[in-house]
């Protein structure tokens, strides 16, 4: 930590530990599997554009501990709704979990990368706004994609479904986004935050969505494709 900025390097253990295969004790549970993370990040300070501006990248890899990646950026699960011109809508499916097991196996982990970076600028003493990104995969291994999509991913699970052509778990999120925020008095800030969210999911054709109140969906055909949210985020901070 320096006048310039500030170097970090940080790693991470996660013991996965699950539950039963079945609803009870005697079906007995894969042994524990250790996850890990890494992360190198990176803080410019002293830049030309202002009084305390400052750039902040970093870049992390998981394994076996897909939190430290996407629940620091978005959430761990998705299920995205929009529109269609082949189906009563469109749903875009994604999950990162930690590890993925099926009964009888040992657990396989899940890998996962991404990086998210940030510029502050500093308008005055009260008023600043920041442009951010982020960028992340998930990367599932053999045992998950068999048992979802079959060999070649044209079966098992969900890739043998009436209607999907194209069946593979992997998926990516990017994120763009701007915040402004305004401290009128220490300790209490305002800020509004636009962010868009892209869902680049690997799965294709239709699947027939049974449906649910959460979402208020009804059950329907649906077109399995990438999906694209815009998220408007006002908040009031006061710490003490």
């Amino acid at each position: 930590d320096q006048a310039w900025g500030l170097f970090q390097a940080s790693v991470a253990a996660h013991d996965n530990h699950v539950a039963y295969y079945g609803a009870t004790e005697p079906t007995g549970h894969p042994d524990d599997k250790w996850g890990w993370a890494v992360q190198l990040a990176l803080s410019i300070k002293n830049i030309p554009t202002g009084a305390g501006d400052v750039i902040n990248i970093s870049g992390v890899y998981t394994d076996g501990a897909s939190r430290y990646n996407f629940q620091n950026l978005s959430g761990g699960s998705y299920s995205m709704f929009g529109s269609s011109g082949v189906a009563y809508q469109s749903v875009g499916f994604a999950i990162a979990p930690d590890t993925v097991f099926v009964t009888g196996s040992s657990q396989e982990t899940v890998k996962t990368w991404g990086f998210r970076g940030a510029y502050t600028h500093n308008w005055d003493p009260y008023w600043n706004t920041a442009l951010y990104g982020a960028y992340a995969q998930a990367q599932f291994g053999s045992l998950a994609k068999t048992t979802l999509c079959g060999a070649g991913g044209a079966g098992g699970v969900f890739g043998g479904l009436a209607g999907v052509t194209g069946c593979n778990p992997d998926f990516a999120i990017g994120q763009v986004g701007i915040i402004t925020r305004w401290t009128p008095v220490k300790n209490l800030t305002f800020s509004a935050d636009l962010n868009w969210t892209h869902l680049d999911q690997k799965y294709s054709g239709t699947v027939g969505y049974a449906g649910a109140g959460t979402t208020a969906k009804p059950a329907a055909v649906y077109e399995l494709k990438d999906q694209d949210t815009i998220a408007l985020l006002l908040r009031a901070q006061r710490n003490w």
